[in-house]
């Protein structure tokens, strides 16, 4: 008989993120891994569990070549880690609804998603880009929470929430 793989910790899963993204900057030139540590934090405190927060550390990195496609695919990650991160991860070419169609059949991936999503329409982190640029990612970020179907400031499990207090 064979012992069960081990599997990662979210501080392994942490360290590896922060290594892979560590001299990565985002378009306002801050330290990429301060998005990838907001993203892991929206995750938690939006009620995620701990196969979330790992794919949330994780969730830029095979698309923006910080780690391969086959670094996840032989990673000590249970499979639904590595689904949700090859869930959120965008495609050459990808139609946007192929894309957001994958997210939505991916158990765990639309929380890691909203997550990102809030995280970069922050209007804080928004306010530092050229105003082109803050235009058309704003409204890049309210078309992908729309098709995604998640209400402006409001997570999945804020909107299970209300709709049971609705019915009570």
């Amino acid at each position: 008989m064979t012992e069960p793989h081990a599997h990662l910790t979210l501080a392994e899963v942490e360290a590896i993120a922060r290594e892979a993204h560590a001299e990565q900057r985002d378009k306002a030139g801050r330290p990429y891994t301060e998005h990838l540590a907001a993203v892991a934090e929206g995750v938690r405190i939006r009620g995620g569990s701990d196969e979330q927060i790992a794919a949330a550390w994780l969730h830029d990195a095979v698309e923006d070549d910080a780690l391969s496609a086959r670094w996840l695919a032989e990673a000590a990650l249970p499979q639904q880690v590595k689904d949700m991160v090859l869930a959120v991860t965008r495609r050459d070419g990808e139609d946007l609804r192929a894309y957001n169609r994958r997210i939505l059949d991916t158990p765990g991936a639309l929380l890691v998603k909203e997550s990102d999503l809030a995280h970069n329409a922050d209007p804080a982190r928004l306010a530092v880009l050229e105003p082109a640029t803050r235009t058309r990612l704003t409204e890049k970020y309210a078309q992908v929470r729309a098709m995604l179907g998640l209400t402006p400031g409001e997570s999945p499990a804020e909107q299970s929430v209300q709709a049971n207090t609705a019915k009570d």
